[in-house]
């Protein structure tokens, strides 16, 4: 099997889309060897944050001198990202041969499983086989019923903070939401909480205590932020004199950081590990500069909470308005998206992801005209930036292109385009 051939086979398989239940990635592992039992893992669960907390906890552990291995979705650019072992996404050749002998196994179950499914246990063998001491695993979907949930006995449980997204399917209260994230915690074993909202804590905090798992909450309130800029940030937790340094931007990192913080240290890594592992974390499309002139920045906020995260953050780093180009799927709370971005927008682009689930682009610009922001529907993501980046270049503004991370690939293509196009005139 190639590895055209494996990621063709990989999506094959995605019309049987989501289906929640642990019984058939059960089936699976266990047909493998189970895998994920000879793994050690720190699980992560959340509405937003997950893939930032993950990416700091990998480095914390990477220099603590751990073998490590970390699982995350979805990916921006090419799928191999969402398994990687030492920040090293896995190759093609691996990549194929794992999934040439996952495939037999597979079609030889009964009830075949899910894409997502196939993934987890292919990640879960790849790990096991490059020996990796630690794994970060990211959860897909919810938590009690996500296929990642079939490991037995994490390290550490890590439920970021909790909003409305995906309500479809767990629930459309947050506590309804929050009690399919705590399905996760495990018997005996520590779980540290990055949410403040009361109604979080007590299920959370139920669920910790009937499974005696020692529960951690993040203190948010000694998280105090000295400097935010294009530069990277600067914090301080209440009581240590040393501050902490990121690369990441974005107003919201340093709480995905104290999360990382307080989940290093009760798994007991050094101050030095924790410290150079904040501040080496890179993740992509999370408030991330593409280019400088004009100034383009790309972030993956797809739900409300996302959103105002970003916009918090663009109120922070600039004195004025942005240009927004933007593009969202039709099962998230776009209109609620809109109407916060109208708060920074000076003038917004809509363009439709290449998905199948996303919303079009001149119905996503009906939402921004009724919230008295008219917006300019594109046909494709290179004319859309072409016209925003003219846009921002004549009047000085920068560019935020905000929304589902399925449009990152095509901004950085389009972008390499059009520098190409710039390049030849």
């Amino acid at each position: 099997m190639t590895y055209n051939e494996a990621i063709a086979y990989i999506h094959s398989i995605c019309w049987r889309g989501s289906r929640p239940g642990l019984e058939r990635i059960g089936v699976l592992c266990d047909l493998l060897g189970n895998p994920q039992d000879a793994l050690s893992f720190i699980h992560v669960a959340g509405t937003n944050g997950k893939g930032s907390v993950c990416a700091m906890l990998a480095e914390i552990c990477q220099h603590a001198g751990y073998r490590t291995g970390m699982f995350t979705s979805p990916y921006v650019r090419q799928f191999n990202e969402r398994i990687s072992v030492d920040g090293t996404p896995i190759s093609n050749s691996r990549l194929a041969e794992i999934i040439a002998r996952v495939r037999p196994v597979a079609e030889s179950m009964e009830d075949p499983p899910t894409e997502f499914e196939l993934i987890t246990a292919a990640a879960f063998l790849y790990f096991c086989e490059e020996h990796c001491q630690l794994v970060i695993l990211e959860t897909g979907l919810g938590g009690r019923l996500d296929s990642t949930n079939i490991i037995k006995t994490p390290v550490a449980t890590v439920i970021t903070g909790i909003g409305l997204d995906h309500t479809a399917q767990l629930g459309s209260t947050i506590a309804e939401i929050a009690e399919e994230k705590a399905g996760i915690i495990k018997p005996g074993c520590p779980v540290i909480l990055g949410s403040s909202e009361d109604e979080v804590q007590r299920v959370v905090g139920e669920k910790a205590n009937l499974e005696s798992a020692p529960i951690h909450f993040v203190h948010f309130d000694k998280l105090h932020i000295d400097e935010i800029s294009l530069e990277g940030t600067r914090f301080f937790i209440t009581g240590e004199r040393q501050p902490y340094h990121m690369q990441l931007l974005g107003k919201y990192q340093p709480r995905n950081a104290i999360i990382a913080i307080e989940t290093a240290r009760v798994l007991g890594f050094s101050e030095k590990s924790i410290r150079v592992g904040i501040e080496n974390a890179r993740w992509p499309a999370r408030f991330e500069i593409l280019q400088q002139d004009p100034l383009v920045i790309f972030d993956g906020g797809h739900n409300p909470l996302g959103v105002d995260a970003v916009v918090d953050t663009v109120k922070v780093l600039f004195s004025g308005k942005v240009h927004v180009l933007t593009g969202v799927m039709a099962d998230k709370e776009y209109i609620s998206m809109a109407m916060q971005l109208q708060e920074i927008a000076a003038s917004v682009f809509c363009v439709t992801p290449d998905n199948p689930r996303a919303l079009d682009a001149e119905e996503y610009a009906v939402v921004f005209a009724k919230a008295g922001m008219p917006a300019r529907p594109v046909k494709n993501m290179e004319d859309g930036l072409e016209a925003a980046m003219q846009k921002a270049r004549s009047d000085g503004r920068p560019l935020l292109i905000v929304g589902s991370l399925y449009m990152y690939k095509d901004v950085r293509e389009s972008l390499e385009y059009l520098e190409q196009k710039r390049k030849m005139q």
